[in-house]
């Protein structure tokens, strides 16, 4: 297609999947990323090394695209607030102003419902659910502050859209599943009793076709824009069977140890208090964040999603399973 489609983040999990299947479907890519590719890239992609923090880079590397898919930003269950909201939501805003400056016509950033999330248990909401103010939890609240710096950007020349996919998995996950084996190994990967806890998370082919389908859907003028979208498998499971079949498909014993909701809360957050106060580096082994999302219900109303964008999963839950199985021992 004679456009050129901008991917920040394109070295990331989430956004290296958008670029390949942008370029599957016949898309010039331009990737944004902070270092060089570590492997050869598709012939009709650019790579373009840049910076979310340096305006300069940015502006080259908007030249002549017609639309961007942010995907870029830091993620995680512990750091600095103010080093959060430096990257996701000032780059973002960064960003949103380089691409006006570029006469950029769409524009799509990658959320997260953790947005809406304020501790307790979430089943069924849609996006009318309210945003969640609580700085205690630095990532969703960065990112919260981005999403409404590009929604609140939408307009008739600047067409701007957010898609939250929900805890997103699959082959080559360097966070997720990484994190999951080596705790798991080491006997410290704890469950929650008291469920079952529903989650709905979301397959990465099925995270970078919603963003497909939302690119389409703008640039074919439908009335998407200024809209946030819920994103997952569309199939809530139980968190714990989740964990033990993506432990066993990466070929590591199941966790069988549980603990009470009530105890897990109250050791995550005197162990935050701990590590601020002594100022240990690196991440505790338990947040308040972490023991939330793993003690309670998050799943999602698709039914925006569905309506607007036309998405439905592809891959279902057993298929990225069986995927993941298949990848992880082809690589270990």
């Amino acid at each position: 297609m004679d456009m050129t489609i901008l991917v920040t983040g394109a070295g990331g999990f989430l956004g290296g999947a958008v670029a390949s299947l942008l370029t599957s479907k016949g898309y010039r890519v331009r990737q944004l990323r902070r270092r060089p590719a570590p492997v050869a890239v598709p012939a009709s992609n650019e790579v373009v090394l840049g910076d979310l923090n340096d305006p300069s880079s940015l502006s080259s590397a908007l030249a002549g695209v017609e639309a961007v898919i942010h995907c870029a930003g830091i993620s995680g269950m512990w750091g600095d607030l103010n080093s959060f909201i430096e990257t996701n939501a000032m780059g973002t805003s960064r960003l949103l102003e380089s691409a006006r400056r570029a006469k950029v016509k769409y524009f799509i950033y990658t959320s997260t419902p953790s947005v809406v999330h304020s501790g307790g248990s979430l089943e069924g909401v849609d996006e009318s659910a309210p945003y969640s103010f609580d700085i205690t939890q630095p990532y969703a609240y960065s990112k919260m502050l981005a999403e409404r710096l590009v929604l609140e950007a939408n307009n008739p020349d600047f067409k701007t859209l957010a898609i939250r996919p929900h805890l997103i998995w699959g082959p080559g996950d360097p966070h997720l599943l990484p994190r999951l084996a080596q705790r798991a190994v080491r006997g410290r990967l704890f469950l929650f009793s008291g469920g079952p806890f529903l989650v709905d998370a979301t397959y990465i082919d099925n995270a970078a076709l919603a963003h497909y389908l939302a690119l389409e859907k703008l640039m074919n003028g439908a009335k998407v824009d200024g809209e946030a979208f819920f994103i997952a498998q569309g199939s809530p499971v139980d968190l714990n069977m989740l964990i033990n079949q993506l432990l066993v498909a990466i070929s590591v014993p199941r966790t069988r140890r549980r603990i009470p909701r009530s105890l897990g809360l109250k050791a995550a957050k005197l162990i935050e208090w701990f590590w601020r106060f002594f100022k240990i580096p690196g991440e505790p082994p338990v947040t308040v964040f972490t023991a939330r999302q793993m003690s309670s219900s998050h799943w999602y109303d698709l039914t925006k999603a569905k309506r607007l964008l036309g998405y439905e999963a592809k891959v279902s839950i057993d298929e990225g399973l069986m995927r993941v199985a298949k990848h992880w021992a082809d690589t270990h």
